[in-house]
């Protein structure tokens, strides 16, 4: 049995883009997306379509969360049915009011990671020493990314449509020349500074299913490492990368059996910002309609101080 190499050999290689904004950045290959590419992405709105790419929180059917992780626990503390038991503050008017609390995963729904989120050999992005972790996230939080904003143009590639799937199979793989091919299958292009948004059908099936069928055997589809891969993000300058599953690449890189190795190799040492749990269904629908897979992408994570991640209702304009 071949072990399982140590993260920092296997991408010993790997290009990194540490300093290249500034000993202080925090946002890295965000910083691509400058007024021109908020200009360049206005440009793709033709109908005034609007499409939300948030996943419920809370719905009935359960969320669709990292294993080990729980979805939202809300509870009321305040409805109708306190001011009923006598139990409700009265206020000047007799006006009564709702009110209710939550529990949850900052990353359990749709969700930016910081850039800090994942890292070895003891630094996060931009160099930063791990330690800057501890008890909250001093260096490249989940707040940059909020406080900034996302602004560009977005493009939409449906690789379970263009393999005739409703969803990709469990641990399958594709690479950015599968994307490539799917691009160019859709008669679009994709763009240097591109959000890049990739369907895989995967938590379109969460809700089609039960929880126990999503959850066994767990092994997500998505990009699968290769050097060739991370050196086409970085020549693309890609400032973010939007997938309907929760980790953004398969769970498990098949050659090594090293465990989510484009989170070191594109969010650690590139800077690329990571959306995951996104809901594509309604857009991937939309875009196959009258093959329009460009659009304007926004989003904008809550402002969670110190946060690892943060969720985000994204929002595209076509």
């Amino acid at each position: 049995m071949t072990e399982t190499p140590y993260v920092g050999d296997f991408l010993k290689d790997s290009p990194r883009n540490w300093g290249k904004w500034g000993p202080d950045d925090e946002v890295g290959s965000l910083n691509y997306l400058t007024s021109a590419e908020v200009l360049r992405g206005v440009a793709e709105v033709r109908s005034g379509e609007v499409f939300t790419l948030q996943v419920r929180i809370g719905d009935p059917s359960g969320d669709p969360v990292w294993p080990g992780r729980e979805g939202i626990q809300r509870s009321n503390v305040m409805d109708e049915g306190f001011f009923q038991r006598g139990e409700g503050v009265e206020t000047p008017g007799g006006a009564h009011y709702s009110d209710d609390v939550a529990t949850m995963y900052l990353q359990a729904s749709t969700q930016y990671d910081s850039l800090g989120h994942v890292w070895y050999d003891g630094q996060i992005w931009n160099g930063y020493d791990a330690a800057t972790t501890d008890g909250a996230m001093q260096k490249a939080s989940v707040l940059p990314i909020a406080e900034r904003g996302v602004v560009g143009r977005g493009v939409l590639l449906d690789v379970a449509r263009h393999r005739g799937k409703a969803a990709l199979d469990k641990g399958e793989t594709f690479t950015h020349e599968d994307l490539l091919d799917v691009a160019r299958a859709q008669g679009c292009t994709i763009e240097k500074h591109d959000v890049l948004v990739i369907r895989t059908g995967f938590i379109g099936s969460f809700y089609r299913q039960s929880a126990e069928e999503f959850y066994d055997g767990f092994l997500e589809p998505g990009l699968t490492y290769s050097p060739e891969l991370v050196q086409w993000f970085q020549d693309m300058e890609i400032p973010n990368l939007v997938t309907d599953t929760i980790a953004n690449e398969v769970t498990v890189e098949p050659s090594s059996g090293v465990t989510l190795p484009l989170h070191s190799a594109l969010m650690r040492n590139l800077g690329v910002a990571f959306t995951e749990i996104a809901w594509l269904e309604d857009l991937a629908a939309a875009c196959a309609a009258d093959e329009r897979w460009t659009f304007l992408y926004t989003a904008a994570p809550l402002k969670i101080v110190s946060g690892t991640g943060a969720p985000v209702n994204p929002v595209v304009v076509r």
